[in-house]
Parts: structure tokens; C-alpha cells; sequence
């Protein structure tokens, strides 16, 4: 380290208080050179001799100093090991207070002196937000935005805070849509719209700053990038494209800011978002069926979307997809077809579009995330729609890919789909035909598992479906009931204070049914189901209540 360097040192903590601000400059030029030089060593040597106590004293915002002391600060806080050395020495509350100065070098500095200090901790980054940094910077880039290095100090620290939730609310309560949303229109740059987009991002999951951006105009900004790359081939090109685009997503997933672009299916937004969906172009495709799916949040937009032709949309791509497509693609139209398919209006219209052809297509799929989406699609459309899932029941590919799927148990929602399909198939069509093609296939021994699913729905629907089972097969299901342990399951059921009424009601139900089978009936009786059953005579529930009466008096009369 060089001789004067270390004179710089001493002097400059020993005279810090009486000195000239020409001597200062001198002292402080010399530490900058040093850092420059190398800036570990440097810093450590600061560190020794105690100058970052001596710096806070030094942030005076009418000193000329004050831009190198917090530039010294900046680089000192480059190094892991010296930021919490810079917070004990107190020098975040004085940093915080420069930057309501109005010279521009001292605030470039300051933030970087800031950011540095409170990179990557987020509690001192919470600290900051408890400060009121934020309205602060808002301002700042509002005033200065034509100070390009001050302006990308301001964006790399509201990266930086935006990841916190707690400063969602403060940003909320400033203009800051307004500002980026002027300062992206003003950007040519590829790495400057990168900058603004990497800002825009976490705050655009916030609902209320999602309305803001709305407002400020930021769809346009966005539907202009996408007009201007979608033909280009450049990396940059294709990296706009699927920010812009996948922004514009984010931006429909409020409920508020979604229901002003689609706009009673009359915005120029939401049909500008439907030309992507025949586009050429895998990102934008992508997007379109993102922004359907996002629109189809709401029972009115999805009846108003299949009145005017969006299905025929949504096939046509998937059809463009079957022979190994885009996975994200398929997952985002098949996400949209399900969201459309929920309005009870809309079933049969779908149906008779031919979305079940078209979706069944990718039972081959080997993607879980696709056929999660297809299982749930169908599950949606056969709802309350008997022929449909008569249909659908009888076919031995997809009841036998079901109970394949049904074992899944790396991928939880794939299996709690499959199961719930392959019950919904039995309760809409309560057809004997798909109960026959259920038993054929295995499908008896999932549907008595997910009797014990730990979701109160899912225990329901497999009770109905296995009570329907029994009224018209018990003959040809008997054996897989018998080893699927059916009767421990619902004496399990009956037994635990914590089952739903419904839950008991159809275990009840289940009973009566099985009882028709001579094994079942041995093993309800070897179980003491009567116990059971008329402790639930004086059951809260008068349904439950009546059940169990009638449920003892079978019992009773079989025994």
C-alpha cells in the first residue's frame, strides 16, 4: 500500500472535524485512487483506521466532499465482508437523508453507496422501505429523468426493493407507473427497455399497480414492441418479444385491470390478444392462449369468448400442436379451453365444437403439466352433461390412461385429476357400460383410495361414484371392492368425528349397497357397524341423523 495513502488515512482522521475541504479532497482523492488500485485491500485498511465512524460526520449535503465520501462508501460496500461494518457505523440513516438533496452527483453516489450497502439483505432493504426511500427515488426519477446514470440508479434499486412485498404498497401510493411507463416510451436501446422491464415485472404482480400501469398506458407501449419484433430474428428481437409478451400476460391476471382491457369483448387490447393465437410465432401463440385463459376468469367473458368463435381458435391450435408441439403452448390452449368450459351454458357448446376429439388427442402426452390441463378440460366439460360422459366412459383408452394416471404419485395433481375424471365419468353418465369399462380397467381400488383423500370433495365424489358402482354392478365389482378394503374404508369413515355429514351420509348409503354382496355383507357384519351407526342416530345433522335410523334398521334386519 503506498506511503501516501496511509498519510491519507491518518490525516484524514485526524483532521476530519477542523480541516478545509481542500485538504479533505486531497485525503479523499487518495482513498478513491487506492480503492481504484485495489479496492479489498483498501477497504480493509479504511476499516482498520476507523474512518467509516468518521464518514457519517463527513455527509453533509452542502460540502463539496459529500459526493467522494459517498462514492469512497460505494466501493468500500463493492466488498461482502464490509457492508455490516458500513451499518454499524451508522451511515445508512445520513446516506437516506441525502437523497432529498438536489445535486445530482450526490445522489448518483448515494444510491450507489445504498444499493451497495443493502444488496442482496432484505432485511436492510426492509429497512430502507421503513425510511421512505421509495417515494423518494419516485420522485427523483421523475425529476431527473434525462440524468441517465441517475435515472439506472434509481431502476437498479426499485429492481431491487420491488422483489420485497412490503414495499408493493408503497409504490402503490406513488406515480410510479407513470414514471416508467414515460421513461419506456422514451428507451431505443435493447438494455435500457431491459432495465425498465426488469422494474416493471415484480411490480405488475400487485393488483393495484397492475390497474396503475393499465391507466398509464403501458399495454400500448407493450403491443408496439410486439408489432415491432414479432418478424425480427436478432436475439434482442426475440428476448423483447417475450418480455413484452409475457408482461402483457401478467398485467390480465388482476381482476380489475383484466375485466378494463377485455372491455365487454369490445377492446381493441383483448382483440389484438386473439391475432396472436393464429400467429406463426411459438412465443406469441403462447401468450394469446395465456391472455384467453386470463380473460375466461370470469363466467360473462367466457359465454361472450364461445359466442364469437374462440374455441375454432383454440383447436386450431392445438391441432398444430399434436405431433410434437410446444408443451408450453398445449398446457396455455388446453388451460383456456378448461376456463371456458366452466359456465354451464357453454358445455354443450363445446362438446358439439368437438373440444373432447381434440383434447383427447394428447392422452399420449408424457408432459404432466399437459395432462393435468387435459384431465381437468374434460373434467370441466362433462359436467352435468350424461352423454358426453357416457361417451367418454365407454372409451377403453382413455379409462385405461386414467387409472394409469391415478398411480402418478410423483406428480400429485396429475393423480388427484385422474381420479376425480375417472369418478365424474361414473356420477354424470350413471351409465352401467362406463362402470364396466372402470372395473375392466383397475379403476375400483383407486376410487375406494380416494374415498380416504384428505380433501373433503374428492371423498364425496368417490363415494357417490362407488356407491353407483354397487347399485348397478355389484356382481362384477365384488372382488375388486373386497381387496380394495372398501368396508374397513367406510367403517374408518363412520367411526372418525372429524368426517363431513356428506362424508357419512353417502357412507351410509355405501352400506346399504354392498350389504347385497355376500363377502361385503360378512365383513360389514364381522366389523360391528351397528355401534357405529346408531351413535349417529342423534346425529346434529337430521339428514345424517335419518340415514343412520334407516341404516341400523338394514343392519338389524340382515344380521
Amino acid at each position: 500500500m503506498a506511503d501516501n495513502f496511509c498519510e491519507a488515512l491518518k490525516k484524514l482522521k485526524l483532521t476530519a472535524a477542523e480541516s478545509t475541504e481542500d485538504s479533505l479532497e486531497g485525503c479523499l482523492d487518495c482513498l478513491l485512487k487506492a480503492l481504484a488500485h485495489n479496492n479489498a485491500e483498501a477497504s480493509e485498511k479504511i476499516q482498520e483506521n476507523g474512518l467509516l465512524q468518521v464518514f457519517p460526520g463527513l455527509l453533509a449535503p452542502q460540502s463539496s466532499c459529500t459526493p467522494k465520501v459517498a462514492n469512497i462508501i460505494a466501493e468500500v460496500a463493492k466488498n461482502e465482508s464490509m457492508r455490516s461494518p458500513c451499518v454499524e457505523a451508522g451511515l445508512i440513516p445520513p446516506l437516506v437523508q441525502l437523497l432529498n438533496c438536489k445535486d445530482q452527483d450526490v445522489l448518483l453516489q448515494t444510491g450507489r453507496a445504498l444499493g451497495n450497502i443493502c444488496y442482496d439483505s432484505h432485511s436492510l432493504q426492509a429497512q430502507l422501505i421503513n425510511m421512505g426511500v421509495i417515494p423518494t427515488l419516485v420522485k427523483l426519477l421523475g425529476v431527473h429523468f434525462q440524468n441517465t446514470p441517475l435515472t439506472e440508479m434509481c431502476l437498479i434499486a426499485f429492481g431491487n426493493l420491488a422483489e420485497l412485498e412490503s414495499s408493493k404498497e408503497q409504490f402503490a401510493s406513488t406515480n410510479i407507473a407513470e414514471e416508467l411507463v414515460k421513461l419506456f416510451r422514451k428507451q431505443t436501446e435493447h438494455e435500457k427497455k431491459e432495465m425498465v422491464f426488469e422494474v416493471l415485472a415484480p411490480l405488475a404482480e400487485n393488483d393495484m399497480i397492475k390497474l396503475q400501469l393499465v391507466d398509464a398506458g403501458l399495454v400500448e407501449c407493450l403491443l408496439d414492441v410486439v408489432g415491432h419484433t414479432v418478424d425480427g430474428d436478432k436475439e434482442e428481437d426475440i428476448a423483447e418479444l417475450k418480455t413484452a409478451s409475457d408482461l402483457m400476460v401478467l398485467l390480465l391476471l388482476g381482476d380489475e385491470s383484466m375485466q378494463k382491457l377485455f372491455d365487454e369483448g369490445k377492446g381493441s387490447v383483448f382483440q389484438r390478444v386473439l391475432s396472436w393465437v393464429p400467429s406463426h410465432n411459438h412465443q406469441l401463440q403462447l401468450a394469446g392462449a395465456l391472455a384467453i385463459a386470463n380473460f375466461a376468469r370470469n363466467d360473462g367473458n367466457c359465454i361472450h369468448m364461445v359466442d364469437t368463435g374462440i374455441v375454432q381458435k383454440l383447436l386450431d391450435l392445438l391441432d398444430r400442436h399434436v405431433e410434437d408441439g410446444n408443451v408450453t403452448v398445449q398446457h396455455a390452449a388446453l388451460s383456456a379451453l378448461r376456463n371456458l368450459a366452466i359456465p354451464v351454458v357453454n358445455k354443450a357448446k363445446m362438446l358439439s365444437a368437438g373440444v373432447s376429439e381434440e383434447v383427447l388427442k394428447f392422452l399420449k402426452s408424457e408432459m404432466p403439466p399437459v395432462q393435468f390441463k387435459l384431465l381437468g378440460t374434460l373434467r370441466m366439460l362433462i359436467d352435468a352433461q350424461a352423454e358426453a360422459a357416457e361417451q367418454l366412459g365407454k372409451n377403453v383408452q382413455l379409462v385405461e390412461r386414467l387409472v394409469e394416471w391415478c398411480e402418478a404419485k410423483d406428480h400429485a395433481g396429475v393423480m388427484g385429476e385422474s381420479n376425480r375424471l375417472l369418478s365424474a365419468l361414473i356420477r354424470h353418465s350413471k351409465s352401467k357400460d362406463v362402470v364396466r369399462t372402470v372395473i375392466q380397467s383397475g379403476g375400483v381400488k383407486h376410487l375406494a383410495t380416494m374415498a380416504t383423500s384428505e380433501h373433503m370433495i374428492m371423498q364425496n365424489e368417490a363415494l357417490v361414484a362407488l356407491g353407483l358402482i354397487a347399485a348397478l354392478d355389484l356382481g362384477m365389482a365384488e372382488k375388486d371392492l373386497e381387496s380394495a378394503t372398501l368396508v374397513q374404508v367406510l367403517h374408518k369413515l363412520l367411526s372418525d368425528e372429524r368426517s363431513a355429514p356428506e362424508i357419512k351420509y353417502n357412507s351410509m348409503i355405501l352400506i346399504c349397497t354392498v350389504m347385497g354382496s355376500e363377502p361385503l355383507h360378512k365383513e360389514v357384519q364381522g366389523l360391528m357397524f351397528l355401534d357405529v351407526v346408531s351413535k349417529l342416530r342423534s346425529h346434529e345433522n337430521k339428514t345424517v341423523a335419518q340415514q343412520a335410523s334407516l341404516t341400523e334398521q338394514r343392519l338389524t334386519v340382515q344380521s
